[in-house]
């Protein structure tokens, strides 16, 4: 039994000089101090034992333990006090490259096309998402039999008296007139909503920016140049454009402008249905029925309306062939801008 004792205390020894970490540490209290450790097992040996040495065993062992423990304190002090003193970073390593977002493409078109026109004297106004018929149609001179008031064309609100999701931004031209007085320059930047089957070129929820002037004696021609100033500040001196005469309530004369496609250089592609020519913009001369709905004097002043669609604008600065990859929300792609 007393050989035992020593070959305990030469194994507690070797094993002292092998520790180097707290997780050893650990090992050598859990082997030799914890219950079922090595040193308790002698200690449950004790009753049997003779009674005349017992006294000399027990003491022994207390002395055994007492070594076992303070050797383990010993360790265990010294490496606690080792992970204190280093640090807990590497100060020499490269810092680690921060995520930071951006705005995405829709919006950094919209606000490069704001600041053109607010250069070019336009102030900025907004309105209500949600419209009710008079401002989103009937002002705008829009029939009562209007194929765009059906419910396959608008987001009519249940139980709204008449309420609907706005589909353009031109009832803000009707709250602008009706809040002001001529002279009015303005441009009505925001979202819009139409009950259409979205592809590679339409969606049911986008964005768009009307423009406004109302003043005496504004021509067509003013409308024109105004136009071919903004599509070279934003797409450069060198490209090709065209008016087509077109149809809006709101408007007569009305018009479109066309720039040549970006992607197949007006040879033609999906994108432009074979044409070699992407609409950007309708446009005409304010109807006199919406500046009377604006409380406006027709047989004095006159004035000019345009509409962009901002995503597809967007598609002819960045080169993309199709507008959903704009509301994927792929980080991947919104990456790129």
């Amino acid at each position: 039994m007393f050989e035992e004792i020593t070959s305990l205390l030469n194994e507690i020894k070797a094993k002292s000089s092998t520790i180097s970490n707290l997780n050893e540490v650990e090992e050598f209290r859990s082997l030799y101090l914890s219950k079922k450790g090595k040193i308790q097992f002698l200690f449950e040996k004790l009753s049997q034992l003779p009674k005349e040495q017992k006294p000399q065993y027990g003491k022994e062992l207390n002395e055994l333990q007492k070594f076992a423990e303070d050797i383990y304190q010993s360790e265990k002090n010294k490496y606690q006090n080792k992970n204190i003193l280093q640090p807990t970073i590497d100060l020499t390593l490269p810092g680690r490259k921060m995520n930071v977002g951006s705005a995405h493409p829709v919006l950094q078109t919209m606000n490069k096309m704001i600041d053109i026109f607010v250069e070019m004297g336009f102030s900025v106004a907004e309105g209500p998402e949600i419209e009710d018929e008079y401002h989103n149609f009937d002002a705008l001179n829009f029939p009562k039999d209007h194929p765009a008031r059906d419910m396959q064309d608008t987001f009519f609100i249940k139980n709204g008296e008449n309420l609907l999701l706005r589909t353009h931004t031109s009832p803000v031209q009707i709250r602008v007139m009706q809040g002001m007085k001529p002279p009015i320059r303005s441009i009505m930047p925001g979202r819009v909503y139409r009950n259409e089957a979205i592809n590679i070129r339409s969606l049911a929820e986008f964005h768009q920016i009307e423009g406004l002037y109302i003043d005496k004696n504004v021509s067509l021609a003013e409308l024109k140049a105004t136009l071919i100033s903004f599509a070279k500040k934003m797409y450069g001196n060198d490209i090709k454009y065209r008016f087509r005469p077109s149809y809006f309530p709101f408007t007569e004369p009305s018009a479109e402008m066309d720039i040549s496609c970006f992607l197949c250089g007006g040879k033609g592609c999906r994108v432009c249905k074979n044409s070699g020519w992407l609409e950007i913009v309708g446009c005409g001369m304010v109807h006199p029925n919406v500046l009377k709905s604006g409380g406006i004097d027709p047989e004095i002043y006159s004035g000019y309306a345009f509409g962009f669609g901002i995503e597809r604008v967007t598609l002819l600065r960045t080169g993309v062939d199709d507008i959903r990859y704009l509301y994927y929300n792929d980080v991947r792609f919104l990456n790129q801008f």
